[in-house]
């Protein structure tokens, strides 16, 4: 195809032939940077592909990971979920015990399961939901105070959930849930330093 022609794609003159015997010479597009080779339809060096590339773009200074109160709504929604997960199969399990042992048959049992297991599948999603709703509404308060996610945070946020939650029930009973909600989040930090130093220590092969 000649020059002309490429010049001028939409001209009626009758494009030149190419005359019998000449050739064509193709020059090969090598990489400056030894191999591979760069492609001759695209002109780029393919190897820029390859290379490991962040998927979201992040504003200047802007912390990479999602903050508790993002996380807020997932926690939340799963302890819900999880509490009438767990409450449903208790109840299941409580009602086919109480029906057998008093003979009850035929639609009079069917529905005492699924009493069974709608009152303890919701109590169960109530208390969990609970517990979820205080322990993130404590953490997204001490990022907002102190200014930084930490391990600290966790283990303050642990504590305070346990404490308001058996608020009502006399000093004893919060200062036992105070306890456990601070032994709770203990191990759960714990558990977040060992996999981050096996993570750290561990060899990583690019």
């Amino acid at each position: 195809m000649s020059d002309d022609f490429l010049r001028k794609p939409f001209s009626l003159a009758p494009a030149a032939t190419v005359e019998e015997g000449a050739t064509t010479n193709y020059t090969p597009v090598t990489s400056t940077f030894g191999s591979p080779a760069v492609s001759p339809y695209l002109n780029y060096d393919s190897r820029f592909l390859q290379q490991a590339q962040p998927e979201f773009i992040f504003p200047e200074g802007a912390n990479k990971q999602r903050g508790r109160f993002e996380l807020a709504f997932s926690q939340i929604g799963t302890s819900v979920m999880i509490g009438g997960g767990i409450g449903g199969l208790a109840g299941v399990y409580n009602g086919f015990k109480v029906t057998k042992a008093l003979n009850q048959t035929g639609k009079l049992r069917r529905t005492q399961l699924i009493n069974h297991i709608m009152k303890q599948g919701s109590g169960t999603a109530n208390t969990l939901g609970t517990l979820a709703v205080l322990y993130s509404a404590c953490g997204v308060l001490l990022q907002f105070v102190r200014g930084e996610d930490d391990h600290v945070n966790t283990v303050i946020a642990g504590s305070a959930t346990g404490l308001l939650y058996k608020s009502t029930a006399g000093l004893r009973r919060c200062a036992l849930g105070g306890a456990i909600g601070l032994g709770i989040s203990s191990i759960y930090c714990l558990y977040l330093l060992a996999q981050e130093n096996s993570t750290n220590s561990s060899p990583k092969f690019l």
